[in-house]
């Protein structure tokens, strides 16, 4: 019976083991694939999320500026 307890004892070790090395190729994977997916966006010159928020703000305002001018020039050149 302490035979039989030992090869088991051995096959879950190997197991929890070859367990551990897959979680740390799929961590290095995903870390490597990561690396390379910023890297080839960082080569297109993508614009984040936020500069392009900002510019669509002062786009909406420059619009805005644009309306209040134009409503400005017809009053003045309806006197």
């Amino acid at each position: 019976m302490q035979t039989r307890n030992k090869v088991f004892d051995d096959l879950s070790q190997l197991m929890t083991n070859a367990m551990g090395v897959a979680q740390g190729a799929k961590d290095e994977a995903q870390t490597a694939m990561s690396s390379m997916v910023d890297r080839w966006l960082a080569d297109r010159d993508f614009v984040t999320r936020e500069e392009f928020e900002a510019v669509r703000t002062m786009a909406q305002k420059a619009r805005e500026e644009n309306a209040a001018l134009l409503a400005r020039i017809e009053a003045l050149e309806g006197k």
